[in-house]
Parts: structure tokens; C-alpha cells; sequence
């Protein structure tokens, strides 16, 4: 779907926690509501500067975990 959005003549980004999900969630899952926000916070905020950036192809931007 991304590329279709892109042929048209959109600039996009994707977002996926998946490439880190083992080292961000570890051997305890809970996080308090307040860490929750900032991990999310930090990620949407990551992901949103990614739209500011000239990139050629794939491209991984670090996120704290």
C-alpha cells in the first residue's frame, strides 16, 4: 500500500514496533501508564521527523527502547 501512496505523489511513513519488540518489552511486559506515554510519545514524535528527512529507500530510525 505504501508504494501506490508513494507513486501518487505522496511523501509517507511507516511506523513498526516490530523490529524491536523483544528488547522494548523484555522479560516484564508492565509498563506504568506514564512510561506507556513516553515510549509511544517518543515513537510517534521519531516518526514524525522521519517525514522531514530526504531518504532513498528503506530507512531505519533509531527509537529508545
Amino acid at each position: 500500500m505504501a508504494k501506490e501512496i508513494e507513486r501518487a505523489g505522496f511523501t509517507i511513513t511507516t511506523m513498526c514496533n516490530l523490529l524491536n519488540v523483544a528488547k522494548s518489552m523484555g522479560n516484564n511486559p508492565q509498563l506504568s501508564k506514564e512510561e506507556e506515554w513516553k515510549l509511544r510519545y517518543h515513537r510517534v514524535g521519531v516518526a514524525l521527523d522521519a517525514l522531514t528527512k530526504d531518504v532513498e529507500g528503506y530507512t531505519v530510525f533509531p527509537v529508545k527502547i
